[in-house]
């Protein structure tokens, strides 16, 4: 088992890098870059300051340059052979952060690797900082999420199943599509509207800002705001996971070892929730992975909808205001959120299936 998770866990690092390569080359092709973002709407901004600015982005050097500095850092880049804290020689390029023709001290910056992904131009903080205080909300509305559309789409696609062609197979089939077809914000307004709005029984959004805050009350007495946002991202789980489940358990019933177990006097919940279960999970393993990215993912537009203070409303105002450091940030986030999603799948399907690890 050690081996076979060592083995993806060395096929990852490949995958981390090319998706790190795509996504800097994608914001270099970007029409205006962070140059432009930072110059966007300024009329007394004169070239020589624009070319300030340039030169301490480091944006007028060569791209791969501009990638292994963002990547590795530059205090590798350059060295100071007489100990006065300046450096006065460089690999590559000698960084000029001010533009007044002297190289910086060395150490200015670390790179992502090291977990310096830049200052954010918007909020002038370390963007590290930034993810870190909206992260806990994120998290706290993903993991319930997933954690309630899992249980109820496996309990759901059993149940289906051992009721197979009856009113709560057919009702849970429909309801399933529905929800598939459903945009999340859509199905999010109308929430609001029924519950916040004309019922009032719950809160149009306005969370506390972050977990972090001191101010911030503890998860049940907050449980209010996260009731709408759950029942949002958990309604796709759900559905998807209801539907291969009741797939998987029909195929699963339908083996010999199971018309065995039958014979010899199996009780039939034992049959179903014992032998039939553990290999019909099998299948869903491979989709939790997916599942956890996709929950990320919708909490974009989730959060936004309900005016939640977490990573996805931070990355449509990034994307908005063209901050380029917090969206390279959390394209890195969600690759290695997605990498580890993959893992987790790979070895829940080792863990489900004996024979994967061999």
């Amino acid at each position: 088992m050690f081996k076979y998770i060592l083995r993806r866990l060395v096929q990852a690092v490949p995958t981390f890098f090319g998706i790190t390569i795509l996504a800097y080359l994608l914001m270099s092709l970007t029409p205006g870059g962070p140059l432009g973002a930072l110059t966007f709407g300024n009329p007394r901004m004169t070239p020589d300051q624009q070319e300030r600015i340039a030169i301490r982005l480091g944006v007028n050097d060569p791209v791969p340059v501009q990638y292994l500095r963002w990547l590795l850092g530059d205090d590798w880049m350059r060295w100071d052979s007489t100990g006065d804290g300046i450096a006065d020689h460089a690999f590559l390029i000698a960084l000029d952060a001010d533009g007044d023709g002297e190289p910086e001290p060395p150490g200015d910056r670390k790179g992502i690797l090291r977990g310096d992904f830049g200052t954010s131009f918007f909020n002038n903080r370390p963007v590290i900082d930034v993810l870190v205080e909206r992260l806990p909300a994120t998290l706290e509305l993903s993991v319930i999420s997933l954690v309630v559309g899992t249980v109820l789409g496996i309990l759901i696609g059993i149940l289906a199943a051992v009721n197979r062609g009856g009113v709560f197979d057919n009702f849970s089939r429909v309801m399933a599509v529905i929800f598939n077809a459903v945009p999340n914000f859509w199905l999010g307004l109308l929430m609001l509207l029924l519950f916040a709005v004309t019922l009032d029984v719950l809160p149009l959004g306005d969370r506390c800002k972050t977990t972090l805050d001191p101010s911030c009350p503890p998860l049940q007495e907050r449980l209010q705001y996260v009731i709408l946002p759950v029942i949002i991202l958990s309604v796709g789980p759900i559905a998807g996971f209801s539907r291969f489940m009741r797939a998987s358990m029909l195929e699963v019933v339908s083996q010999d070892y199971i018309r065995t177990a039958r014979a010899k006097g199996v009780p039939e919940k034992r049959v179903w929730f014992t032998h039939g279960m553990r290999n019909a999970l099998i299948p869903i393993a491979t989709f939790l992975g997916p599942a956890l990215t996709g929950l990320l993912g919708g909490a974009v537009v989730t959060e936004t909808v309900f005016n939640y203070p977490g990573v996805g409303r931070t990355v449509v105002q990034a994307f908005t205001q063209r901050d380029y450091p917090v969206v390279m940030a959390v394209t890195i986030y969600a690759a290695i959120a997605t990498i580890l999603g993959y893992l987790l799948s790979d070895i829940l399907y080792a863990v489900i299936d004996p024979r994967i690890r061999y």
